[in-house]
């Protein structure tokens, strides 16, 4: 897991595929529209969406094996507890159709982060996370984008 400012992203050297992401976080604003964004075709794409945040019972532990994910908040303050993969117990088994894995929420998070207007958490394949969580005890409106990156472009 990474967590920092967007303007800091050239102090990470994860090649090419991590440049183009950037280059598209960085021509977001509050106004852009909901939905699939093509980067580089199915090969680093990004989705932009808007919800309110949840209660921890009613949020998901998930992570991805084909894709790497950059959340980044546009509008607001996202909660996520973050987890190592191998120390939970599967939920639902993987799902190589929608690159998801789902556990079961009896593990103590190793790390809880807040995400902010201009800031980022990139998850990698065995990096779990919590998302859509409030930051604070009360619901909060908020636009994200989650960019996927195929894990074989990125350069670690």
């Amino acid at each position: 897991m990474v967590a920092d400012k967007i303007e800091k992203w050239q102090n990470y050297h994860f090649g090419v595929a991590w440049q183009k992401a950037f280059a598209f976080l960085n021509t977001l604003s509050p106004t852009t529209n909901d939905g699939k964004y093509e980067i580089e075709g199915e090969e680093i794409f990004a989705i932009v969406m808007s919800y309110n945040t949840i209660q921890r019972e009613n949020a998901v532990i998930e992570s991805h094996q084909k894709y790497v994910d950059i959340q980044a908040t546009i509008r607001g303050v996202e909660g996520f507890e973050c987890f190592c993969a191998d120390t939970l117990t599967i939920k639902t088994p993987y799902d190589a159709t929608k690159d998801i894995t789902f556990y079961e929420k009896n593990a103590i998070c190793h790390s809880r982060i807040h995400v902010a207007e201009g800031y980022f958490v990139m998850f990698l394949p065995h990096d779990a996370h919590m998302p859509c969580l409030r930051a604070d005890d009360k619901e909060t409106y908020i636009k994200k984008v989650v960019v996927k990156i195929k894990a074989e472009l990125l350069e670690v």
